[in-house]
């Protein structure tokens, strides 16, 4: 709890440094100034999970969503496997998500399962790192068994700095067809249109009761200012929480910033954990399965 209340950061990158490229680390090492994350390692590139739950916990964080990739034309490969451990060490704070690309997974519908018999809690989506769209009907498998499990899907929608980056695909006006085919289904639009796509992400999320803007890489005191042609006391209820650690200056400070954003007690408590416990419905079991080696 932070200041009376549920923090769930839905968007954490708690990965080994060796998956990954040079880009990654020095962009880590440019957002994340605020505090001392290459302490949570050791001397090999993996994070200790011992470290990184007392900072989580010190952070205020009662629950952190752990994400996977596969972008080796971008950031490398993320294994979900890398994160298991941190998982296993408190599955009631950490939990694993899904992470599947269609020019590296087949049958991407079976290794979606695989991953979520994991225990993973979403699926998440980068096109703009994979070099795919998300209307691809070669993820068609992938939307049915999230659909059919009630797991929704997290798709990157912003600019990315990354070499190796396809930023014609962060555009959400791809995910139209998705939405009409399935119009059950919960999709989190992550970075919220971070760049030139602000309007369209804000318009989706108003108009579509299954459609989300976590706020990961976005200054919480730029918001009034990234959705100036909306009523952001509105907007906020379609917010999730998420800072794309460890690329923020602070989790409990990226927090209360949004709690100074003068919205209403009950906005604040739904952006921070309200709406990710809605929308992640593996979140609300009382018992979550200890993640399988």
């Amino acid at each position: 709890m932070l200041d009376g209340h549920l923090l769930i950061d839905a968007h954490v990158h708690a990965v080994r440094l060796p998956t990954l490229r040079p880009a990654w680390r020095e962009w880590a090492e440019d957002f994340g100034t605020g505090h001392r994350w290459q302490d949570l390692y050791d001397d090999e590139g993996t994070v200790v999970p011992e470290r990184l739950d007392a900072h989580f916990d010190g952070e205020g964080v009662d629950v952190a969503l752990l994400f996977s990739e596969y972008s080796p034309k971008a950031t490398g490969t993320q294994p979900i496997e890398d994160v298991l451990p941190i998982a296993r060490h408190n599955p009631a704070r950490f939990r694993p998500v899904a992470n599947v690309n269609p020019h590296l997974h087949y049958p991407i519908g079976e290794e979606v399962e695989r991953q979520l018999g994991l225990g993973a809690v979403a699926l998440k989506l980068h096109p703009v790192h994979g070099g795919f769209s998300a209307s691809d009907p070669a993820l068609y498998p992938a939307y049915e068994v999230c659909r059919a499990a009630g797991v929704p899907i997290v798709v990157h929608c912003g600019t990315s700095s990354f070499p190796g980056a396809s930023n014609k695909y962060a555009d959400p006006v791809l995910l139209d067809d998705v939405l009409r085919d399935f119009p059950n289904l919960n999709i989190v639009l992550a970075h919220g249109g971070r760049g030139w796509w602000y309007d369209a992400a804000a318009f989706l999320a108003l108009s579509r009761d299954n459609v989300w803007i976590e706020l990961a890489g976005l200054p919480p005191r730029k918001l009034p200012e990234y959705y100036a042609r909306y009523d952001l006391a509105r907007l906020a209820r379609r917010f999730i929480f998420g800072t794309d650690w460890p690329g923020v200056p602070g989790i409990a400070r990226n927090a209360r910033a949004i709690a100074e954003l003068g919205l209403d007690d009950e906005t604040v408590s739904l952006v921070l954990g309200g709406n990710a416990l809605r929308v992640y419905s593996r979140l609300r079991d009382e018992s979550p399965p200890a993640p399988r080696p």
